[in-house]
């Protein structure tokens, strides 16, 4: 007798499988999981032209805007850009009605269904700010109810501040002011069966704000994953070590793939090359694969350190098109001094790159000594003095770079979507044996 699948209510309001970010993260778990339970996903109209494309058959609830919450999200967005660049906290702060509408909507359309028992587990995946309610929990009196994962509000390192306020981070006073006076935030995490944190500093967030939740109800779970035809293979990698010279054009070729934007580093990555010995210099090419508030500066930082002839913009690069990049590079340098999830990080290691991070968010939770260096983000000449001794130990020392390249690979198959998926669905029976009280609590 075959086992009957269980049947998952989930929350994306988020999820789009053309989209990077948030929406890919949260289609990527919808497509994962589904593969395993029976689920009925609900998420935001504005996602339904690209999943009718790959799930046209699938049980899927869009919910659209009303026009006044489709005003509210216009006027929101032109109020947050400044100078034709968005100012994030406010960005963040302006699209809540838009979500307060979505989140009241999934209640009550859902909320007979879940007491109904029509579903044996309600999971909402985004948004993934840990500050956001989720109205539905109210009508997850017998169904278990699971949220995450969640991940955000990274501060600005000390020795970042002033790079903060450039990044408006004045205005991070309005997570506060979010979690104090939004109706419901407190219920969702109160009330929450099970919370997935999505990189140590969630969790360490979550477990102060709500210091009665125990290690049973909460666990860290990354954010990011990999598609697994993403990850080369140990053949390849085999049939390609890295020889005792660099390449065939005699450079062992540097890899930056990201926003161009003040936190992200970019600048303190040219400064690093710059201030390499002559004998490194030579031997190197830096590729900045992304576009930004930042690039006529950082152009401008290259021709001011005469670097014209070792590094290469490539602007805009769908990101399908970035495994090309990953692919034909030795060393990834992401020197970002706030990053939530850096899913650039694990691209990189899963193709068998080196990874050179600072160490204040998720990304450093990637990196080991096995596959690169993490620094400390103490100043900013810290930062570029680290980056230099260690893309300079990299470059000269191949037997090193392809230890770590491997170390890399295999750290990465860690975090599939695969593995990632099937250890959601093994996280749903445990809770259910719980709620029903089979379990061992």
């Amino acid at each position: 007798m075959t086992q009957k699948k269980l049947k998952v209510l989930l929350i994306i309001e988020q999820c789009n499988p053309a989209w990077n970010s948030v929406p890919l993260e949260g289609y990527r778990l919808y497509a994962g999981i589904s593969r395993f339970v029976d689920t009925t996903l609900v998420t935001h109209t504005r996602n339904k032209e690209e999943l009718m494309k790959v799930h046209p058959d699938a049980d899927i609830i869009y919910v659209e805007d009303s026009a006044f919450i489709a005003k509210l999200d216009e006027v929101g967005h032109r109020l947050s850009l400044f100078k034709g660049q968005i100012i994030w906290p406010l960005r963040n702060a302006f699209t809540y009605p838009t979500y307060w509408g979505f989140n009241r909507a999934v209640y009550d359309q859902f909320k007979a269904a879940i007491a109904n028992g029509d579903y044996d587990l309600v999971h909402a995946i985004t948004p993934m700010m840990p500050r956001y309610p989720v109205k539905t929990v109210k009508a997850c009196k017998k169904t278990p109810f699971m949220l995450g994962p969640v991940n955000g509000g990274v501060p600005f390192p000390d020795g970042f501040k002033e790079l903060g306020r450039k990044e408006y981070s004045y205005l991070n006073f309005l997570r506060w002011v979010g979690r104090s006076i939004i109706p419901g935030y407190r219920e969702t995490y109160k009330k929450a069966d099970y919370i997935l944190a999505g990189s140590t500093y969630t969790l360490g967030l979550i477990q102060k704000l709500f210091p009665k939740t125990r290690d049973n109800q909460i666990e860290l779970f990354y954010e990011n994953g990999i598609t697994s035809s993403f990850v080369r293979s140990d053949e390849d990698f085999a049939q390609n070590k890295i020889p005792d010279q660099a390449s065939v054009d005699n450079k062992v070729k540097l890899l930056y793939v990201g926003r161009l934007v003040p936190y992200k580093g970019a600048d303190m990555l040219l400064d690093a090359i710059d201030k390499l010995d002559t004998s490194v210099k030579e031997k190197i090419h830096l590729t900045l694969v992304g576009r930004g508030s930042e690039e006529e500066n950082l152009k401008n930082q290259v021709k001011q350190l005469k670097l014209d002839r070792c590094v290469h913009f490539t602007g805009h690069v769908p990101q399908y098109k970035t495994l090309e990049y990953y692919r034909t590079s030795d060393i990834f340098c992401f020197p970002s001094v706030r990053e939530f999830g850096g899913a650039v990080v694990l691209e990189a290691m899963a193709n068998a790159l080196p990874c050179i991070v600072v160490d204040n968010g998720g990304i450093g939770e990637y990196v080991t000594e096995k596959t690169g260096f993490k620094i400390s983000p103490i100043s900013r000449e810290f930062v570029v003095k680290k980056l230099t001794i260690y893309i300079a130990q990299l470059v000269e020392d191949h037997i090193m770079r392809h230890d770590m390249a491997y170390g890399s690979l295999q750290r990465a198959k860690e975090f599939t979507w695969d593995l990632k998926t099937r250890k959601i669905v093994d996280i749903y029976s445990d809770v259910l044996a719980k709620k029903s009280g089979t379990g061992v609590k």
